[in-house]
């Protein structure tokens, strides 16, 4: 992985007097790459040819940068499972070689988008770490939750969080657990909030909290009926007090593999290894 970000550093684009050079050949090759937009890149190209741009050569820069930032970032992830997992335990270390847990890696660092959040990285840390310590679910479920860090936002995580061994809360409850404060019941936030629940919801992620029996059937309830000349039924409030939400057998084991972290086993200074 330092390789990649030595090469990258060697090949630095050059000063402007260069970079349209670099660019135009890079465009011109994409152009013939792909047919249907060799039009516009030669376009682009022939451009930057007749009008120097400093800000083309700012854009690479930038571009070159950020690539760099994202192999720090999955440089310091694989460290970090790397220093949890106990590779003496033969077990352990048959998963980590296995083409069934490289295939999960691949799938990780082929769709990267941590670098959204610190804490999106760290639940990818923990999923890929867990994931080599034990088999509690299978790498198809795993595979999923790689998925569902990418899918869902931190707000998600957190009413995930706030459910987990608190079976029957409402999300009224749930909103103030999060550290949120009053706001109108027509406003975006309580849309958005409701939004949350839909996608949980939908994602089998949660459920609304039913008692069941020792198979795990719900119980059914005797039916509530309303009395005639009522009215209709009022509208449920997106912070509901009434009903209460769980975490399904995947909500579970994904608090399993996503929010347990792993505790080092071997202590790793980067800036340290780094001087000379």
């Amino acid at each position: 992985m330092s390789d990649e970000i030595e090469d990258v550093e060697e090949n630095k684009l050059p000063e402007s007097g260069k970079v349209s050079k670099v660019t135009r050949g890079a465009l011109s090759a994409a152009g013939g790459a792909v047919p249907i937009a060799g039009g516009i890149f030669s376009a682009i190209a022939g451009a930057w040819s007749e009008h120097e741009q400093d800000k083309v050569n700012r854009f690479f820069e930038h571009w070159v940068r950020m690539l760099e930032d994202e192999l720090k970032e999955k440089e310091e992830t694989i460290i970090e499972i790397m220093g949890r997992l106990d590779l003496q335990d033969q077990a352990i270390s048959e998963r980590v070689e296995s083409r069934s847990y490289q295939s999960l890696v691949k799938k990780t660092f082929r769709e990267w988008s941590c670098a959204e959040s610190e804490e999106k990285r760290e639940y990818i840390r923990n999923i890929l770490a867990n994931a080599a310590s034990c088999q509690v679910s299978s790498d198809d479920v795993v595979r999923m939750f790689i998925d569902w860090i990418n899918i869902y936002s931190e707000m998600h995580f957190q009413v995930i969080g706030a459910i987990y061994n608190s079976d029957g809360i409402t999300r009224g409850q749930i909103w103030r657990k999060i550290g949120k404060g009053q706001v109108r019941e027509d406003s975006a936030d309580a849309d958005l909030y409701k939004l949350l629940f839909r996608d949980l919801s939908t994602g089998g992620i949660i459920r609304q909290h039913k008692e069941r029996d020792y198979m795990g059937n719900v119980i059914p309830k005797t039916p509530q009926r309303r009395s005639k000349g009522s009215g209709p039924k009022p509208p449920v409030s997106a912070f509901d007090e009434n009903e209460g939400y769980e975490l399904t057998a995947l909500g579970q084991q994904f608090i399993h593999y996503a929010m347990t972290n792993l505790p080092m086993r071997i202590e790793f200074n980067a800036s340290a290894e780094q001087k000379p």
